[in-house]
């Protein structure tokens, strides 16, 4: 969709408009609202876009939240919308177009509205703009924002997904979000909030899990923006039922809120942004998830995110469990392997991996997982591409799957060749498990050079250490890596130390200027000692499975000389000192020159030979200082997500 900025600016003179944010009080019976919402345009999904059209819409909104106490038309065209609304899922089935176009227009400019009022106002004058209204004698009052507040619910939950509704409940959608948007503006939690207690407490109550599910299911459905012309109204006679679309105000509105691309063809917006829908309905599933708790009653959505079950489980649903709901988990995991390019559909699996433990199960049991994990290893290959969120999100789901021995195990079984966004190297064929330690420590390194996150390597590090006892039939180069992973750590330990010695010399004995150096030293060695029981770890519990890492070792057995008498690290290197000392001398044995085939058929016969006995499994726990709320040390070996 092109943006024509001057087509935008006439915005503010357009005399319908202008009636609209006047003083003049304008009846619901008036045939004005039947030409003011009587427009065709496509609303703008582009951020460049909507960003033209809420400057324009700006100077106008604040003439009405001028002259709204005296006219009440804002609250005018909220009735309007309504009116229309109750007979929206009708309209659906008689194909009324007509009907929904123009409850989608009425909608639209509410919320292009509510968008500026927010910025202007606090919540409690925003539900005195809902407030000021003609009334008619003997009418009754209504809490006018909780009543929009509920048809929109409403209109979510009940109007079916076609061609033809596809708007109409994308600005529903898009609507709910701006009203939370009051968040963005506040440090403290607003929980007190008016919109917050209609959400939670209100009427939207009874429907939380419907629509949780609805909001699930337009993610699942992945449904693109259909083309205009299936979703816009078009007269069928030449007379028009359009109440003079072809002239006079309607025309105008046409122009401007298409942003001068009404007659275009789908072009850059709907590239970059093709799934309108789908997107708004995860974000406010998000958003909806992670409104804090009340104090006396639990986040109604966050529980029935967290309880909802699978359409083919036939127990009965629990009574305990007031908003659970059972939805297609094959649908469910097959679009969040399809999605994970952006960071909201990340944030969905994390949370039904942290969250609901009927979908973990059943991600964990299926059998194709490499179908989520490589989205996931690809986030982490891109680290400098993608935001910190993102990645840190990424690795707390690998760290949770890696709570799983199973997964961990299966992972190894898992065979995949020609990697195509791997391009360090040629990968012609390489085992999951391998591909994974290949990436997680490629993200470790790229932390420790640029960003120097110590909560990142942590959790990389962890996610290794869950899965080092069942490392199986290493790749080369996942071997490989691991050891020189080792050797940088080795080799900033040593800088760090001759950095503390010249700087305890330079100030001639003066020990202040240790402390910061003592501080970096202590966290490479907390990362050095986790290295070595991630090995420790492999060499343990599945020596004879792994010859490429014992070749590794071997080949830089130099790099572990110095840790041999340190004191943090004199424990868990016994058993390094066993290996290395048993098949050193099994090569003397062999011969000298030996050749590469040669060096490695030794290995295999050699992990064979080694008795068990002769290692150390349980050794003292690591301490490390862990970032809150993230992970835990279960077990010796094993992480877990708090």
């Amino acid at each position: 969709m092109g943006a024509n900025t001057s087509q935008v600016s006439d915005l503010s003179d357009n005399p319908s408009l202008k009636a609209l944010v006047g003083t003049e009080s304008i009846s619901e019976n008036d045939p004005f609202w039947n030409q003011l919402i009587s427009f065709t345009f496509i609303s703008p999904t582009s951020s460049g876009d909507s960003k033209l059209l809420e400057e324009a819409v700006i100077p106008l909104a604040k003439i009405l939240i001028e002259n709204n106490p005296r006219s009440g038309n804002f609250g005018a065209l909220v009735r309007i919308f309504l009116g229309r609304t109750k007979e929206l899922k009708i309209s659906t089935e008689c194909q009324d177009q007509l009907f929904i176009w123009q409850a989608h227009n009425a909608l639209f400019m509410i919320r292009c509205l509510l968008k500026v009022f927010i910025r202007e106002m606090s919540e409690e004058e925003l539900h005195l703009q809902f407030s000021y209204q003609e009334r008619a004698p003997g009418s009754c009052s209504q809490d006018l924002l909780e009543e929009l507040l509920s048809n929109l619910v409403h209109l979510i939950v009940e109007v079916p997904l076609l061609d033809i509704t596809y708007s109409i409940l994308f600005e529903a959608v898009t609507t709910l979000l701006v009203f939370f948007s009051y968040q963005l503006f506040h440090k403290d939690i607003l929980r007190d909030g008016i919109i917050y207690q209609h959400i939670m407490k209100g009427r939207c109550l009874s429907l939380t899990s419907r629509l949780v599910k609805t909001l699930l299911y337009n993610f699942i459905r992945q449904e693109k923006c259909p083309p205009p012309a299936t979703h816009i109204f078009e007269p069928k006679d030449e007379g028009g039922l359009l109440y003079g679309l072809a002239s006079g105000v309607a025309s105008g509105l046409w122009s401007v809120f298409t942003l001068g691309g009404a007659g275009s063809k789908a072009g850059i917006d709907q590239e970059h942004n093709p799934l309108p829908l789908s997107n708004q309905s995860l974000l406010l599933l998000l958003v909806l998830a992670n409104l804090t708790d009340g104090p006396d009653w639990p986040n109604p959505y966050r529980q029935a995110i967290t309880c909802f079950r699978n359409t083919q489980d036939t127990s009965s649903l629990s009574t305990e469990q007031p908003h659970t709901f059972q939805i297609n988990f094959n649908s469910l995991y097959t679009a969040l392997c399809e999605q994970q390019r952006s960071d909201q559909a990340t944030l969905l699996l994390y949370t039904l991996l942290h969250q609901n433990a009927n979908m973990r199960t059943y991600m964990l049991s299926r059998t194709d997982m490499d179908n989520l994990v490589m989205p996931i290893l690809e986030i982490l290959y891109h680290v400098e591409d993608r935001n910190s969120h993102h990645v840190y999100m990424a690795l707390i789901i690998l760290l949770i799957l890696t709570e799983d021995d199973a997964f961990n195990r299966s992972i190894h079984e898992v065979v995949l060749k020609n990697i195509s966004w791997y391009t360090e190297r040629s990968l012609t064929e390489i085992s999951l498990g391998s591909l994974l330690i290949l990436v997680v420590i490629r993200t470790i390194q790229f932390n420790m050079t640029r960003t120097r996150d110590k909560y990142l390597h942590t959790n990389c590090l962890a996610a290794l250490a869950n899965m080092s006892a069942q490392f199986r039939c290493l790749h080369q180069y996942a071997a490989q890596r691991i050891i020189s992973l080792f050797a940088l750590l080795s080799k900033k330990h040593n800088k760090v130390l001759e950095q503390a010695t010249q700087s305890l010399r330079g100030r001639q004995g003066d020990s202040t200027a240790l402390p910061d150096y003592a501080q970096d030293l202590n966290v490479i060695e907390e990362v050095i000692r986790m290295m070595l029981e991630i090995i420790n770890s492999c060499l343990s519990n599945s020596l004879h499975h792994n010859p490429n890492l014992v070749y590794a070792l071997l080949y830089k057995r130099e790099l572990f000389e110095q840790f041999r008498t340190h004191p943090s690290f004199q424990d868990i290197m016994q058993n390094l000192d066993t290996v290395i000392g048993f098949f050193s001398q099994r090569l003397e044995q062999a011969g000298s020159d030996l050749s590469v085939e040669r060096v490695q058929e030794v290995i295999m016969k050699g992990a064979q030979a080694l008795p068990t006995d002769r290692l150390k499994v349980n050794l003292s726990p690591v301490d490390i200082n862990l970032p809150p709320l993230l992970v835990t040390q279960h077990s010796q070996h094993s992480w877990r997500v708090r």
